[in-house]
C-alpha cells in the first residue's frame, strides 16, 4: 500500500511569515533581520537544552543572577547565545538582559535602533525535571519605547474556567486575591468550580490561559509587597500580547503597560487572562480598598 494522504507543500514556517509581513510592511527590514535572528537564538537554546544531559550543562552554574535567582548552566548559555546573536543581527542598541545587572550596550560598529529585553530561559528552575521552558523578548523602538509586533488575530475566551496561582503563598495573600480565589474553589452562584493549574513557568502558564481562558494571577504579596517578576521582559511582553488578543493585564490597581520603568530590572505584580475573568477579581480589589 502506497501513503495517499495529502502532503503540505505551502507550509509557512515562522521565518517565511515573519519575511512575509516585513515586505508588507515596506520598511527598512530591520525588525525583520531582528526576528529571524531571535528565531536563530531560540533554535540553538532549544538544541542546547535537549541535549543538556548528555553535554552536562545541567545543574547550578555557582551564582545568583541581579534578580537573585540562582543561575543554570543553561541560563548562561542562553544568554550568551541570545547576546551574541542580537548582537551580530546589526538591529539593537541597548540589550537588557535578566542575567546581566546593566544594560548592554551594543558596539557603535553592530548598532541598530531597537532596544530588546529579555530574559533568555524562563523557567530553568525547574529544568532538571523537565518542565517546560521559554525565552521571553521585548522589543522597543529607541525613540518612543514601544512594543513591536506581528501579530496573526489570536483571541483569548471572554471566561475561562482555570485560576492559575502559586498557593504555596496563600498566607502571604492580600484579602482581596484571598476571597477571589475562595470564589472559584466555592462559587456563591453554585456554578462550576474552577480548575487549578500552576507550573512555576510564566511560559506555560502564560501560554495556557491564552489557548484555554482563564486567569494567571502573580500577585503582590506580604512577603514581595513590589511583586516579584520583571517588569521589562516578563510582564510587559506577556501583557502586551494578552491585550492584543483581547484580555487584560493589570497589577490590581493600574494596567501594567501603563507603569513607566525606573529601573531595568524594576519588579511589578501582574494579573492577566480573559476579560470577565481579570474584571471580576479588579472589582474584588475595589471593594476592598472602599473598605
Amino acid at each position: 500500500m502506497t501513503d495517499q494522504a495529502a502532503f503540505d507543500t505551502n507550509i509557512v514556517t515562522l521565518t517565511r511569515f515573519v519575511m512575509e509581513e516585513g515586505r508588507k510592511a515596506r520598511g527598512t527590514g530591520e525588525m525583520t533581520q531582528l526576528l529571524n535572528s531571535l528565531c536563530t537564538a531560540v533554535k540553538a537554546i532549544s538544541t542546547a537544552v535537549r541535549k543538556a544531559g548528555i553535554a552536562h550543562l545541567y545543574g547550578i552554574a555557582g551564582s545568583t543572577n541581579v534578580t537573585g535567582d540562582q543561575v543554570k548552566k543553561l541560563d548562561v548559555l542562553s544568554n550568551d547565545l541570545v547576546i551574541n546573536v542580537l548582537k551580530s543581527s546589526f538591529a539593537t542598541c541597548v540589550l537588557v538582559s535578566e542575567e546581566d545587572k546593566n544594560a548592554i550596550i551594543v558596539e557603535p560598529e553592530k548598532r541598530g535602533k531597537y532596544v530588546v529585553c529579555f530574559d533568555p530561559l524562563d523557567g530553568s528552575s525547574n529544568i532538571d525535571c523537565l518542565v517546560s521552558i521559554g525565552t521571553i523578548f521585548g522589543i522597543y523602538r529607541k525613540a518612543i519605547g514601544e512594543f513591536i509586533l506581528v501579530d496573526r488575530d489570536v483571541k483569548i475566551k471572554k471566561k475561562g474556567s482555570i485560576y492559575s496561582i502559586n498557593e504555596g503563598y496563600a498566607k502571604e495573600f492580600d484579602p482581596a486575591i484571598t476571597e477571589y480565589i475562595q470564589r472559584k474553589k466555592f462559587p456563591p452562584d453554585n456554578s462550576a468550580p474552577y480548575g487549578a493549574r500552576y507550573v512555576g513557568s510564566m511560559v506555560a502558564d502564560v501560554h495556557r490561559t491564552l489557548v484555554y481562558g482563564g486567569i494567571f494571577m502573580y500577585p503582590a504579596n506580604k512577603k514581595s509587597p513590589k511583586g516579584k517578576l520583571r517588569l521589562l521582559y516578563e510582564c510587559n511582553p506577556m501583557a502586551y500580547v494578552m491585550e492584543k488578543a483581547g484580555g487584560l493585564a493589570t497589577t490590581g490597581k493600574e494596567a501594567v503597560l501603563d507603569i513607566v520603568p525606573t529601573d531595568i530590572h524594576q519588579r511589578a505584580p501582574i494579573i492577566l487572562g480573559s476579560p470577565e475573568d481579570v474584571t471580576e477579581l479588579l472589582e474584588i480589589y475595589q471593594k476592598h480598598a472602599a473598605k
